[in-house]
């Protein structure tokens, strides 16, 4: 069997639930939050800073950026499979995008674990 090293699941099924599942937690966390400014009447700083600082939040939080990683790294790739036909183009494409994607999420992790 061939596998494609740079599809993150290695198999379309395991692409397809891992697409699913990182929609999932993506929108759980968008409800939660479009919720939790809804009920908030007056956000503050202290209020927002409050939730952040929660250790549930942070993994909560923790859990979606690495949703989002996945969920993008996976569109992304489908995308660039489909419709960039010059491998190396293709290879410095998703190669940037890596690059940025983890550079999002480690700045994601330091801004939310330093609150």
């Amino acid at each position: 069997m061939v596998t494609n090293a740079a599809s993150f699941g290695r198999s379309g099924v395991h692409d397809y639930i891992l697409l699913r599942a990182s929609a999932v937690i993506l929108a759980c966390y968008t409800i939660f939050l479009v919720g939790f400014i809804a009920c908030s009447a007056p956000l503050t700083f202290e209020i927002w800073n409050g939730l952040f600082s929660s250790l549930p939040m942070k993994v909560f939080t923790l859990i979606t950026l690495v949703a989002l990683l996945i969920h993008a790294w996976i569109g992304v790739w489908q995308v660039l499979t489909d419709y960039v036909k010059h491998t190396a183009l293709r290879g410095v494409l998703q190669f940037t995008f890596v690059v940025v994607a983890f550079s999002y999420l480690a700045s994601g992790i330091v801004i939310v674990w330093g609150v």
